[in-house]
């Protein structure tokens, strides 16, 4: 199977396109990794650490709904029809993928079936599903610092998905569980008047 960042270069930046794609035309490029595919495609904008305003809320639903499938066992990802088909400015997915590309290369570099139990078995797609769908949530939270980790997150974890690599998917897992904290210490300050969870577990500590 062709590497994702080959195929997206391709697709983009080597053919012929119109103005707008829709995630329908990108999920052409999927073959049978398509759960891993689309959850990479729609968390890459919010993962990279450049402004993404307008995309965190809603590809968080996307990826939300994807994740629930993926705990509820489906084959097959389903979409909203409207979501599904909705145009996007070419030229704003290059920007992102420009950006994006070399930490994908990157990460194919190291890439390699292993630990595939993780990836296609029930209990590790749960895991996987749970853990998505929890860093979906946080990222349609409108607070700056809630969408990017979150995202990271589940585009790592998603890339070991598609290429059955489930080292790489517990790294992604370890990404989650940091922006768990993350998110909850950021949410943890605007309730408490500032003072976040990790001050207060350091103060505990200190006890």
């Amino acid at each position: 199977m062709a590497k994702l960042s080959n195929e997206l270069q391709r697709y983009f930046f080597e053919e012929e396109r119109p103005e707008k794609v829709t995630l329908a035309d990108i999920l052409l490029l999927a073959g049978e990794r398509i759960f891993g595919f689309l959850l990479v495609i729609l968390s890459l904008p919010s993962a990279l650490p450049v402004p993404a305003p307008g995309y965190s809320t809603p590809f968080g639903v996307l990826i939300f709904l994807l994740a629930v499938q993926l705990i509820a066992g489906a084959k097959t990802p389903w979409l909203p029809p409207k979501m599904f088909n909705h145009p996007l400015q070419l030229s704003t997915v290059q920007g992102f993928l420009k950006a994006g590309l070399p930490w994908l290369r990157r990460i194919e570099a190291i890439a390699r079936p292993r630990l595939s139990y993780i990836c296609t078995t029930l209990p590790g797609r749960v895991t996987i599903g749970i853990a998505i769908a929890l860093m979906a949530i946080s990222m349609m939270i409108p607070i700056p610092g809630t969408n990017t980790l979150p995202a990271m997150g589940i585009f790592v974890t998603a890339f070991g998905l598609s290429e059955d690599d489930g080292a790489i998917s517990l790294g992604g897992l370890v990404l989650c569980v940091m922006g768990a904290i993350l998110t909850t210490s950021i949410l943890f300050a605007l309730m408490w008047g500032g003072s976040s969870l990790l001050d207060v577990i350091k103060t505990w500590l200190g006890r």
